[in-house]
């Protein structure tokens, strides 16, 4: 085995352990209920990027040198912390406080970042336009950081998502990387019945950026696809086709699990077809 088929290796068990985490989590929530469906479709991505990717220290989260993670689609959280967890931001124990009175750990992130929690998200369509700035602040003070942003394709419907979109190009910020979880569904349906995003490849390329296309869930690609530097001066998307709720028979692509309280005999399901998943 090489050096690369370790790091994949390693990466896939990072994004199993973040499913248990966010099985774990969720059931213990209860009622307050969580966004399952829409933290699955990325777990891939994130175990990638905190796994491997990105330039992060736990013992000094405040790195000035550090790579930045963004979540714009905030509800998406419970991935985020899991991977935290896993990072050893936090103790495993914490996520058990998930959306308690007095947790730190709420239904969308809040800053936080001797947790590692870089920005409070969730307001959706602002999480690009913070992320420019950034880059750019990053890019003014000679700072060798990159900026990864991860937003829904539901919130691309957003205008605010444009105007960034337009403005990243034209202040060439190559240390910035956008990750579009398209996963094909919003909060209350399919994206094709609301707000038909089109062909989010050619608006993204028309806008000025480099755009890559990747299967959101093969980590080979992820992975692959994220070590790529940029050539140019372009700002890089990467549309990742994605399935809501995904890696349990109950979830996938069912829109009913992007807000849903999850049930014991659910959990003792997911937590089988987890176990017999092969890494």
């Amino acid at each position: 085995m090489d050096n690369k088929d370790r790091e994949i290796k390693k990466i896939k068990l990072f994004s199993m352990k973040m499913k248990k985490k966010v099985l774990d989590t969720a059931l213990i929530a209860g009622a307050s209920g969580a966004h399952i469906g829409g933290a699955l479709s990325i777990i891939d991505i994130i175990a990638t990027l905190y796994c491997s990717i990105m330039r992060h220290d736990k013992k000094n989260p405040e790195w000035t040198e550090r790579d930045r993670f963004i979540l714009s689609k905030g509800h998406g959280c419970l991935a985020y912390y899991s991977a935290l967890a896993e990072a050893g931001y936090i103790e495993s124990e914490e996520l058990n406080t998930f959306e308690k009175s007095g947790s730190d750990l709420l239904g969308h992130p809040v800053i936080n970042r001797k947790k590692g929690i870089e920005f409070s998200n969730g307001s959706l369509g602002m999480g690009l336009s913070l992320g420019i700035g950034v880059a750019l602040a990053g890019k003014r003070g000679n700072k060798n950081f990159k900026v990864y942003v991860i937003l829904g394709d539901g919130e691309c419907n957003e205008g605010s998502v444009w105007e960034a979109a337009m403005a990243a190009p034209n202040f060439e910020l190559n240390n910035l990387c956008v990750i579009i979880d398209k996963n094909n569904f919003q909060q209350t349906g399919a994206n094709k019945d609301i707000m038909n995003v089109g062909n989010l490849h050619d608006k993204w390329l028309s806008f000025g950026w480099n755009v890559k296309e990747i299967d959101g869930h093969n980590i080979n690609e992820i992975y692959e696809t994220l070590k790529t530097n940029s050539l140019d001066q372009k700002p890089l998307v990467i549309v990742a086709n994605t399935i809501k709720g995904k890696g349990f028979s109950f979830s996938e692509n069912n829109n009913d699990w992007h807000h849903t309280v999850l049930s014991k005999s659910q959990y003792d399901l997911a937590i089988k077809e987890l176990n017999s998943q092969n890494i």
